[in-house]
């Protein structure tokens, strides 16, 4: 009786895993569940593409021109269902671009899995199957149209179009896939800032500005167009007191140096690291360390109808040096209050906004920063520089909805071990491991027959 009885529950356990199994493959069939267990959730979309989502209210439709023979059209499917669950009327559907050859090339439909992307009655073509390429694909449709940035020329500004270390052009490079089109503004060209530009951008003139130019951007100013001024250390006397004057704010002399650099490994005292930043919606959520290697320090300079807000500014060990500075003699640099020289902790970037004067606009918005070299190319790539430039950007352009995180990193893609670490871990799945399941096996047998 004990070995039958042993026999049928072995038999009733098998039958009730049975059962247990196929109770599981029938709730997966009507339940779906996904949970994301990769660090901070980066196999998941990353918090700027639900902002994106977010913004785009009523149905969005994507038509796969993907072939149905092999995996590509499961593969298409797989990815937007990620993009599909944050959004629930987000379609995907599947056309066969061998069915009609002509209407492909109409399209210009030249790869195959290519997208197209429909909302509003606007549309956009993507060649890539990527998170990066689809989400910039719907922050255009979101902004509506293609944003005019216009860029002041012909006074050794910062070229937008350029690869110099000095210049913008790996920054708009970016910037153009996400809905912005770069162009110049040369008023030795024009008198005034074209129509329809959404924004204007002095960065860091070499030279003196003509008059002429100096008072289109005045006006420009006065009748409710945004602007990002990127000033430097240098630029004392470049005949743009007009342009400051009419949004209250002033450029400190000297060079803003920061006394606790050296602690962070920054050898030259002109180097501002910023962590921590003022409270504004630029800035909102965000903790990357960001680098301004020669900054000017800013100040409100009167009363007007502007609000003005402070995002980035400098330590409590920072100050405004006067003298040259030489970095092979960086202990000679100390702070003398005696010559003129302000402590910190000092502001180099100011927010401002008001009520617009355009009736187009509701509010009009304004930048002023005392350093253009965070966007350079030469130091676009440090921490989160071109996070923080792509924020203000958006919140110049009004996408405040777009002003969110860049993607998430993943500090556990990398495993660093040394050689003997790699030679133990080796022994232990390949020999280790083995002798121990073979020993465990061995008591279970050995057990069993006892019994």
């Amino acid at each position: 009786m004990t070995r039958g009885f042993r026999h049928l529950h072995g038999w009733l356990f098998t039958l009730a895993l049975l059962v247990a199994a196929g109770a599981v493959g029938y709730l997966t069939t009507r339940h779906d569940y996904v949970s994301d267990w990769t660090f901070g959730g980066r196999a998941s979309l990353s918090a700027e593409s639900r902002a994106v989502l977010a913004t785009l209210p009523g149905p969005v439709d994507i038509v796969s021109y993907a072939n149905p023979q092999g995996d590509l059209r499961h593969t298409v499917a797989g990815f937007m269902e990620r993009y599909s669950r944050a959004k629930p009327d987000l379609s995907l559907r599947f056309v066969d671009p061998q069915q009609d050859p002509a209407a492909m090339r109409e399209l210009g439909i030249t790869v195959d899995g290519a997208l197209i992307v429909h909302y509003q009655g606007r549309e956009q073509r993507l060649d890539e199957l990527s998170e990066r390429s689809l989400t910039n694909a719907l922050e255009r449709l979101a902004r509506g149209g293609e944003r005019i940035v216009a860029f002041v020329s012909g006074d050794g500004e910062r070229r937008p179009d350029d690869k110099g270390n000095a210049d913008l052009g790996s920054f708009m490079t970016q910037l153009e896939a996400r809905g912005m089109r770069a162009v110049p503004l040369n008023f030795a060209q024009a008198t005034a800032v074209p129509q329809h530009t959404d924004l204007v951008v002095l960065a860091s003139p070499e030279l003196a500005l003509p008059e002429g130019a100096v008072k289109a951007l005045a006006e420009y100013v006065a009748n409710g167009g945004n602007l990002l001024w990127l000033t430097e250390p240098t630029n004392d006397d470049l005949h743009l007191a007009p342009l400051a004057d009419a949004l209250g704010v002033r450029v400190l002399p000297g060079v803003l140096v920061d006394g606790q650099g050296a602690a962070l490994g920054l050898k030259d005292p002109r180097m501002i690291a910023l962590g921590d930043y003022p409270k504004h919606a630029i800035t909102r959520g965000f903790t990357l360390t960001t680098l301004f290697p020669q900054v000017s320090a800013l100040a409100v300079a009167s009363r007007s109808d502007w609000q003005v807000a402070p995002f980035l500014r400098s330590s409590a060990q920072s100050w405004t040096e006067f003298k040259p500075i030489d970095n092979t003699q960086n202990s000679s640099i100390q702070y003398d209050a005696s010559a003129g020289e302000l402590k910190g902790p000092l502001d180099f970037g100011f927010a401002l906004s008001r009520l617009s004067p355009s009736p187009e606009k509701a509010e009009q918005r304004v930048v002023v920063i005392g350093d253009g070299d965070f966007l350079s190319n030469s130091f676009l790539g440090n921490g989160g520089n071109r996070a923080l430039g792509e924020r203000i950007f958006d919140w110049l352009l009004g996408d405040d909805a777009l002003v969110q995180l860049p993607p998430r990193g993943a500090p556990d893609r990398v495993l660093q071990i040394s050689q003997t670490q790699l030679s133990a871990v080796t022994l232990g799945f390949l020999v280790a491991l083995p002798l121990l399941l073979l020993c465990v096996c061995g008591v279970i047998t050995w057990r069993r027959r006892r019994a």
